[in-house]
């Protein structure tokens, strides 16, 4: 006899991964005994915040999908599980970047610079695609029209999110512009491809979004 799955465990311990992911980051928050504020500590608090607040939007994310489908298979748990794997280090080089922006966290080259935005990219690369095949897998085996149509918007949108992190781990990888930090504001057209995209998938499927 085939079991149905369960959502409600999957979300159960997805958050319980993001819950881990986060006490992480606390336990790797270094403060001085002394409680003295310096840039060090300053630097340190600043990364600790970027870091968390992408967790929290990359669990916001999550949440949302489970919102918008509840439709559940092997395939969705597959990529679920391999998001979560990822979740709980792409904070790391994250928060290894932001240091390194504000003079601290030992990047000592252009090389090292480099190598840190391919991982990062490789990171944000592995956490959409995994948001995106969900989504189109979700919308495959949806049999509602409208819902499943708001569902392959979502794998499309984050399909932009993926397409995007491969040409800024490409600028990386050739070092195009590296010392201004050009692999990251290549990031910066996620904004205005997603509104192109949403504004061309309203006229073609009017009243879904």
């Amino acid at each position: 006899m085939k079991l149905h799955h369960n959502s409600s465990r999957i979300e159960a311990f997805s958050d319980g991964v993001f819950a881990f992911a986060a006490t992480l980051m606390v336990v790797n928050f270094n403060m001085d005994g002394n409680l003295e504020f310096n840039k060090a500590s300053g630097v340190g608090f600043l990364s600790f915040a970027v870091s968390f607040f992408v967790l929290v939007s990359l669990w916001w994310v999550h949440y949302n999908f489970f919102r918008r489908n509840s439709y559940m298979d092997n395939w969705i748990i597959l990529f679920n599980s391999i998001l979560l794997f990822v979740a709980l280090y792409y904070v790391f080089p994250l928060k290894t970047m932001v240091q390194s922006w504000m003079g601290e966290g030992g990047i000592s080259s252009m090389n090292d610079l480099s190598n840190l935005f391919i991982l990062y990219g490789i990171g944000f690369l592995l956490i959409f695609l995994c948001y995106s095949l969900m989504y189109f897998r979700a919308f495959k085996k949806t049999k509602s029209g409208k819902n499943s149509l708001l569902l392959y918007f979502y794998a499309r949108h984050f399909g932009i999110f993926t397409m995007v992190s491969i040409v800024s781990i490409l600028a990386a990888l050739l070092e195009l512009w590296i010392r201004i930090g050009f692999p990251g504001w290549i990031y910066g057209l996620i904004g205005p491809l997603c509104y192109g995209h949403a504004q061309w998938f309203s006229k073609k499927y009017p009243g879904i979004l």
